[in-house]
C-alpha cells in the first residue's frame, strides 16, 4: 500500500467531527489551534486531530502532522512553540526528537503532537490505533482562526 492510500484508508476508519461541535472558548481547543495554524503555515501534511479524551489518559488531543524531510520536520516543530509561546505564552512540557527529527513529539500536557516523516507515519499508523477516536478535520481550525 502507498503512502497516499494508506493516508486515505485511515481517514475513513475514524469518526469525523464538525465544525459547529467546536468551542473555540476553551483552552484546549485554542490551543490545538494555534498547533494547526502552525503547522499548516509550514506547509505540515496530513494534519489529523483526534480527541481522545474517552479513549486515554495521556492527553485531550493528538494532533499528527506529516513533515517530508527533516528540515521540514524541525521547521514545523520550531513554528509550532513560537506560535503557542507567542499566542498563549505556553511552551511545551517535553520536547522529543529534535536531533534525529524523523519524529518529533511534543507534549503540551493536554495536547500531544507528532511530527513525523512519511516512512514513521505509515509503519507507526497511530490514527489506526486511535481509530476510535473522534477526528476534526484541520480546515475548521484554520478557517476559524
Amino acid at each position: 500500500m502507498t503512502y497516499s492510500s494508506n493516508l486515505a484508508s485511515r481517514a475513513t476508519t475514524s469518526q469525523s467531527v464538525e465544525a459547529d461541535s467546536l468551542n473555540l472558548e476553551d483552552p484546549t481547543l485554542q490551543l490545538v489551534q494555534q498547533i494547526v495554524i502552525a503547522a499548516d503555515e509550514r506547509k505540515g501534511g496530513d494534519i489529523a486531530i483526534l480527541e481522545v479524551t474517552e479513549v486515554s489518559t495521556l492527553a485531550d488531543y493528538f494532533v499528527l502532522v506529516t513533515g517530508f524531510s527533516r528540515v521540514q520536520v524541525r521547521a514545523i516543530a520550531r513554528a509550532i512553540e513560537d506560535q503557542v509561546k507567542e499566542t498563549l505564552q505556553c511552551q511545551p512540557r517535553r520536547l522529543e526528537g529534535l536531533q534525529e527529527s524523523t519524529w518529533i513529539l511534543m507534549d503540551f500536557g493536554d495536547v500531544v503532537v507528532h511530527i513525523q516523516m512519511p516512512q514513521e507515519r505509515e509503519f507507526y499508523n497511530l490514527e489506526a490505533f486511535w481509530g476510535h477516536a473522534k477526528r476534526f478535520p484541520p480546515e475548521v481550525f484554520v478557517s476559524a482562526a
